[in-house]
């Protein structure tokens, strides 16, 4: 029997599926095109999770300042998991650019009568986390079209 025990090994050396798993995550990852999504992605969410505090508008705008931070928090959150494990997350994508949106058209979802400095700080950054999501989700979507056109070749 063969011994697949996770005893201090981080590589797959020895695995008895190397070859194909390290084919399978290089089809996915087709050059690791959202690499350039993740960083900027952390921050935006970073700073959509602040804008309150940092634009001044949580005293009067309280409910946007919780859609704020947990939107922020959750786009962060995704950011990290697609530098963890993007094989994983490609799927995951797609609720960026809709988080995006929603932020972007939060000020008046949930704001009462949003001014400048409100408005601002979420379309700008509402609409960073649109297009990085859209980039995301593009990625995805050639990862996912690569996969299945190289399963359907064997």
């Amino acid at each position: 029997m063969t011994d697949v025990s996770h005893r201090g090994r981080t590589d797959l050396a020895g695995h008895p599926d190397e070859r194909e798993m390290r084919e399978r995550y290089s089809r996915i990852l087709g050059g690791r095109d959202v690499v350039f999504v993740d960083g900027p992605l952390f921050l935006a969410g970073l700073y959509a999770a602040v804008a309150p505090w940092a634009v001044h508008f949580n005293d009067n705008h309280p409910d946007l300042a919780v859609s704020n931070l947990i939107v922020g928090i959750a786009v962060a959150l995704l950011a990290l998991g697609f530098t963890r494990a993007p094989e994983r997350m490609y799927g995951m994508s797609h609720a960026l650019w809709v988080m995006g949106a929603w932020l972007a058209l939060s000020p008046w979802l949930v704001g009462d009568d949003p001014r400048g400095g409100v408005i601002a700080a979420n379309v700008i950054t509402g609409a960073v986390i649109f297009l990085l999501g859209l980039a995301g989700a593009a990625a995805a979507m050639k990862a996912t079209k690569n996969t299945t056109g190289a399963a359907r070749k064997t």
